[in-house]
């Protein structure tokens, strides 16, 4: 059975790169907020070097996720202010597309921190946050791409 296809226009495609960021953002930057409120707090201090590191480094990701979310509005405002266009659209879905990889790393640095902080166990914080990490990339790149490729084959 052939599924039926149709093409956007630039203006909508735009429109809902736009709304894909408005959805992410927000969710990014709660992230970001308790990442930076994490520091102040007395346990987060008496945590080992390596794991104050990791969540450093988790705060740092989500910098490089807000900037490539929030990019499609700085350029479209910036470079391109009174027209839609290929390059606009294309440039802005693979902002947002590439935001997922350092999100996808950030979260999974967290939840390592978390579980280290919680069972005192780095073994098993490193293969719950090595775990979220499989499971975000495989559900935000890995199934999209098989996806791509089977719609691409039967096409």
């Amino acid at each position: 059975m052939q599924e039926q296809v149709e093409k956007e226009s630039l203006k909508e495609q735009m429109g809902r790169i736009i709304e894909e960021a408005r959805m992410l953002l927000p969710g990014i930057q709660a992230l970001f907020g308790f990442q930076t409120i994490a520091v102040f707090n007395e346990p987060f201090k008496k945590l080992p070097m390596l794991v104050q590191d990791c969540h450093v480094a988790a705060l740092a990701l989500v910098v490089v996720a807000i900037a490539l979310v929030m990019l499609p509005a700085a350029y479209h405002r910036q470079a391109e202010p009174f027209h839609v266009s290929r390059r606009a659209t294309s440039l802005s879905s693979r902002c947002i597309c590439y935001a997922l990889a350092p999100l996808a790393a950030a979260i999974s640095l967290d939840v390592f921190v978390v579980l280290q902080m919680v069972t005192g166990d780095t073994t098993l914080a490193a293969i719950g946050g090595g775990s979220a990490f499989v499971l975000l990339i495989s559900v935000w790149f890995g199934y999209p791409q098989l996806m791509r490729y089977k719609l691409a084959r039967s096409s």
